[in-house]
């Protein structure tokens, strides 16, 4: 018995060893990987940058508002460009507003808002070139970076990564990297080196009017944007309400907690339209302070900018790296009964990014494939009703508005006048900077 004891005891001990050489083997492999560590800024620093500085070229190019015959095209992360529009055959650089960490704007009277990475600031735009601060609310958002891992808020906010190439990893038996090229790595990320490739070829390609205190136009990829004396800011998985009767005073009424995959906002009537990856919500703001969800009109997972006219709404979904699914369409939604949304029509595009609609003239950009412009008047024919096509453009987002439609795009700000549409015509075009 014990004999046979040993020899079984001996087998099992063989059989770990044999085990343990074979993991031992993989795990002595190692990896070549980007790793991405975090720059910071002190929140002391941040908050004394802002200012008005002479006129830069358009590098990368994100939201567009256009407010009183000016347009106002965000630099990701970097600040503002004011331009004098009152020609569109002819905009004029007149300024631009440094903001770090800005990504989105809205303008009430002569007060432009923008996020500062964790701040909500007021801007006085009155004169152009002498652009100032006029007040901020301190960390309002909930975010320090825009990348995808925690950081440190003691450090202030990360305003870059510091990359270094070829870093050697042991993946050990438990790699660090997932399924998506990607995993947290010390106080950083590794990437694939095909996901970094990725990631920077998407960063690279990058979103009525009246005088006195009113709002302007803000294309349909906005993350602010403000009706009835209030500005509506998505942070996120949060609708952030301020109201902006008094122009100049940063009046914070509540955070209403919503979807976290919420991208875009759009505001009609008594409603907002705020397109995610899983659907249209729709809140009621008849009471401005107090946003109530009315309904949301679900759809495949995907990238989701949304805008209305009348009792439409237009919805184009698209597909990439960082946008889920794998359909690229525009939907039409019949919102007669805002109760009760009801699919009417899809049609399929290339990759759909930002779209406008001016009383039956839809404009889509397209991605890859350019402009297109429809005659939307029958909702079932859209796609028979195409009126002009610009191919060799990569277009983002677009505002239409008196017979002018301004859109950004990766090489530059286009101008068209679409007044007669048998015969749009190209006004203008602001280049945008290459940078290799």
């Amino acid at each position: 018995m014990k004999t046979s004891l040993g020899v079984a005891g001996k087998l099992l001990l063989l059989l770990l060893a044999a085990s343990v050489v074979r993991c031992s083997d993989v795990c002595t492999v190692t990896n070549k990987y980007y790793y991405m560590s975090p720059t910071y800024m002190t929140l002391d620093k941040l908050r004394a940058s802002v200012r008005s500085e002479a006129p830069q070229e358009l590098v990368q190019a994100g939201k567009i508002y256009f407010k009183d015959n000016y347009l106002y095209v965000n630099e990701m992360g970097k600040g503002v460009h004011v331009i004098d529009n009152h020609d569109p055959s002819n905009p004029v650089h007149r300024s631009f507003i440094n903001i770090p960490g800005n990504y989105d704007l809205a303008i009430y009277g002569n007060i432009l808002y923008a996020d500062s990475y964790v701040d909500l600031v007021a801007i006085d735009v009155s004169v152009p070139g002498q652009e100032h601060e006029v007040t901020r609310y301190k960390e309002m958002f909930s975010f320090y970076s825009n990348m995808r891992f925690t950081v440190s808020p003691e450090k202030g906010v990360i305003v870059g990564m510091s990359v270094a190439e070829e870093i050697v990893v042991n993946d050990g038996c438990n790699t660090a990297i997932n399924t998506d090229g990607w995993g947290y790595y010390n106080d950083g990320l590794l990437m694939s080196y095909t996901t970094y490739s990725t990631m920077q070829a998407q960063v690279k390609a990058p979103a009525s009017v009246a005088p006195g205190n009113s709002a302007g136009i803000g294309g349909s990829m906005a993350r602010f944007t403000i009706t009835a004396d209030h500005l509506y800011a998505l942070d996120y998985q949060n609708l952030h309400v301020v109201n902006v009767t008094n122009p100049a005073v940063i009046d914070w009424k509540k955070k209403v907690a919503i979807t976290w995959d919420v991208e875009t906002i759009f505001p009609y009537n008594e409603n907002l339209f705020l397109g995610s990856q899983s659907g249209m919500h729709i809140y009621d703001i008849s009471t401005a302070d107090d946003p109530k969800m009315v309904t949301t009109f679900s759809h495949m997972k995907s990238c989701d900018p949304v805008v209305v006219d009348g009792e439409y709404a237009y919805v184009t979904l698209r597909t990439e790296s960082f946008c889920a699914g794998n359909i690229n369409e525009l939907q039409v939604i019949d919102i007669g009964d805002i109760n009760s949304p009801t699919h009417v029509s899809t049609f399929k595009m290339t990759n759909p990014h930002g779209l406008g609609i001016d009383h039956n003239v839809l404009f889509i950009c397209d991605g890859s494939d350019g402009l297109k412009v429809y005659d939307a008047t029958d909702k079932g024919k859209i796609d028979k009703n195409l009126k002009a096509h610009y191919k060799d453009i990569r277009a983002f987002d677009i505002i239409p508005f008196n017979n002018i439609a301004m859109m950004i795009a990766e090489d530059g700000l286009y101008q068209y006048d679409y007044s007669d549409l048998q015969k749009i015509r190209l006004l203008s075009k602001i280049d945008i900077k290459q940078v290799e």
